[in-house]
């Protein structure tokens, strides 16, 4: 157990080492743009992408806006399930994503696609069409990213054979942003931060 643990640790830690601190910068500023310039954010992924896709939305709209003059409009493309079911039985699952944005996107929002392997098709499908109707698009992955980091016009990768690992990262990845939103823009010291009652 001992080995498991310091095995693992270990990995995790020389992944963040390895992590391309300027695919990070960049996604911090994609997300700045699209609330300076009031956009829409859409985010999404499958099994615990999708969990982290929630995590995400709820930080970014919750504890990065909450009191301030100017709020991120997040919305996470996996959580209605009732539209995720519908679209899923009568379609396709490969169409849960796209056929929501098709309602919801216009032209300058932001999606971004969480996916480990890089290979989820419902979240490839609704990338292309953010590309192809003027959008910004993110691909958050593990492993070499698959075509997810080929496809979208940006990437955060956590460039790890591992899947667990590369979801930590993830989920590093919006607990970082949350806090630069909340501490950097917003002029907050780490003492403010601290004594911040939680917002979770």
């Amino acid at each position: 157990m001992k080995k498991l643990i310091e095995e693992y640790l270990e990995k995790v830690k020389t992944t963040i080492d390895n992590l391309d601190r300027n695919e990070v910068g960049t996604f911090i500023q994609l997300l700045l743009k699209a609330r300076d310039d009031d956009n829409t954010i859409f985010v999404m992924g499958n099994g615990g992408s999708g969990s982290t896709a929630s995590h995400f939305m709820c930080d970014i709209a919750k504890s990065a806006s909450l009191g301030k003059a100017k709020r991120f409009k997040v919305i996470c493309l996996n959580d209605n399930n009732a539209i995720m079911m519908a679209y899923s039985n009568d379609m396709s699952y490969e169409d849960i994503f796209i056929e929501q944005l098709k309602n919801l996107f216009k032209k300058g929002d932001l999606v971004i696609g969480f996916s480990g392997s890089g290979n989820s098709k419902n979240v490839l499908k609704a990338i292309d069409y953010a590309n192809k109707n003027g959008g910004v698009s993110v691909g958050v992955t593990g492993h070499s990213g698959g075509m997810l980091k080929k496809l979208a016009k940006y990437s955060v990768n956590a460039n790890v054979n591992d899947m667990q690992v590369s979801e930590d990262i993830h989920m590093m990845l919006l607990h970082l942003t949350m806090q630069y939103f909340m501490r950097q823009v917003e002029g907050m010291s780490d003492k403010e931060f601290v004594s911040t009652p939680c917002r979770f």
